[in-house]
């Protein structure tokens, strides 16, 4: 009998976890990444050519990382594994002679395809940034707090001298704390949370006393780099000609609006904002997954309801990387056993449910606590784009809505074209939908990113071979530091 195919897309640290729980039970693992490296937004490497000596400064939980690191390496050199970098997964299909076939875009220019075939497929797929608009935010200097992250960890530079870290969520404590870190004058770190809504959710945040130590040591660090912290605070618009020059922030009163009496300015060349994180689901909605919500429904197995597809990580609920790491090694095990023909025993997972379980309800009380002003959407002027692919202004929205009765995102789009460009809707969604006062739902889309219509017109044939990472040598302690 062949040897059972795995496919996972992902390499983040769901999907190192899982490539490795399955490649030690005997299955063969094809692991399908857009990244050059593994490691995903949380890993991160920096580029080999830049000739980083100590990357372990940019993280924390760094043994973790050497583990999957080594086990991945061990795996591929024996045959396990295959890894393939570079490689953009557009689509899975479930041909009718059963399985899966993954299609992906091959390289920095995506123009070449290649196909994989696998018995049963783990999406690993993670999250993205959420950034609600305000006036103001389509200045050059204005980046996501992930994207001044990627920038730090991947590329080893600062977005910028002077930096204002803005928004609300978990995400902008080691944003801020890494900028500081790493010389940036950090003006001010910004959140719209309530500190008071923390208070009332301490018995929850209490089962994880580990995530309220790395709470305190961020808080910590802030203090240490002199960073000023202001909570139930916004930024109310950024200001500049041609690029970014300062940022003007306001309180928020009880209500979540704007305290007027309140403003003031905060000169910056950068302003690193995040309202939060939302699942990629794009591959699991075309295969017909249930979704809770914005998550990707799964089991005890972190099964999702299409036979022979598996889900872990932040596609299926925001949780962080420890969470991340035993929903895979969940889904790993228990790939391994339906693919060898027997039923899981769930005491083979034990440890990692019982993480799994405190993280989520840890998590849920957080999100709650980070819960976006009820009024927030005042601050957004008529002039203001919220669909920058398509220049749709916050007042076509609100006219569409008032004067043409749209109720509903897709009837926004049909009417102002706001989430009809090259993003389609995955950056403006919860902005147009937060203006327009309807509910922000996924989008329903073929395909999780454009194609060329010539890969179009040759899915299905015989595709070039999917190419793998060669196997890296093994180094020494000196090699490793770099």
């Amino acid at each position: 009998m062949s040897e059972p195919r795995l496919a996972v897309i992902g390499a983040g640290p769901a999907g190192l976890a899982a490539t490795l729980a399955a490649a030690a039970r005997g299955v063969h693992v094809t692991l399908v990444d857009s990244a050059a490296e593994a490691g995903g937004q949380f890993y991160r490497q920096p580029a080999p050519g830049l000739g980083a000596r100590r990357p372990q400064a940019l993280h924390h939980q760094w043994r973790t990382w050497e583990r999957l690191r080594d086990g991945l390496r061990t795996h591929v050199r024996a045959g396990a594994v295959r890894h393939l970098t570079d490689h953009h997964v557009w689509f899975v299909e479930r041909p009718d002679t059963g399985g899966f076939t993954v299609h992906a875009l091959v390289g920095p220019g995506q123009e070449e395809a290649a196909e994989v075939r696998a018995d049963a497929v783990l999406l690993a797929t993670g999250g993205y940034e959420k950034v609600l608009p305000f006036p103001g935010w389509t200045l050059p200097g204005v980046v996501t707090a992930g994207g001044a992250q990627a920038m730090l960890k991947g590329g080893l530079v600062l977005p910028g001298r002077t930096a204002v870290v803005a928004g609300t969520g978990p995400l902008l404590l080691p944003v801020a704390t890494g900028l500081a870190a790493a010389g940036a004058r950090v003006a001010a770190l910004v959140d719209s949370a309530d500190p008071a809504s923390f208070l009332r959710r301490s018995r929850a945040l209490a089962g994880r006393p580990d995530k309220v130590a790395e709470g305190a040591r961020y808080a910590g660090q802030l203090l240490r780099h002199r960073v000023r912290t202001l909570l139930r605070h916004t930024v109310v618009e950024a200001l500049g000609t041609e690029r970014l020059e300062a940022v003007t922030i306001a309180a928020l009163d009880r209500d979540g609006r704007v305290r007027p009496d309140t403003r003031r300015r905060l000169d910056c060349d950068t302003l690193a904002v995040s309202h939060g994180m939302l699942p990629h689901t794009d591959l699991a909605d075309a295969l017909g997954c249930r979704l809770d919500g914005t998550d990707v429904h799964v089991d005890a197995e972190q099964r999702t309801d299409v036979p022979g597809l598996w889900a872990a990580g932040e596609t299926t609920g925001i949780g962080g990387s420890a969470l991340s790491l035993a929903e895979g090694h969940i889904a790993g095990r228990s790939i391994a056993a339906r693919l060898a023909g027997r039923t899981p025993d769930p005491h083979e997972w034990t440890a990692a449910a019982r993480t799994r379980e405190k993280l989520r309800s840890f998590f849920a009380a957080v999100d709650s606590g980070y819960a976006l002003p009820a009024h927030r959407a005042e601050q957004v002027t008529d002039e203001t784009v919220v669909c920058r692919c398509e220049e749709v202004s916050a007042g076509a929205v609100r006219e569409a809505v008032r004067e043409l009765g749209a109720g509903d995102l897709r009837t926004v789009k049909l009417l102002t074209r706001a989430g009809m460009g090259w993003c389609q809707g995955r950056v403006c969604g919860p902005g147009v939908a937060e203006v327009a006062g309807c509910a922000e739902t996924p989008g329903r889309r073929p395909f999780a990113r454009p194609v060329p219509l010539g890969v179009l017109a040759r899915a299905g044939e015989t595709a070039g071979p999917a190419r793998a990472a060669a196997p890296e040598e093994p180094q020494d302690d000196a090699q490793r530091d770099q």
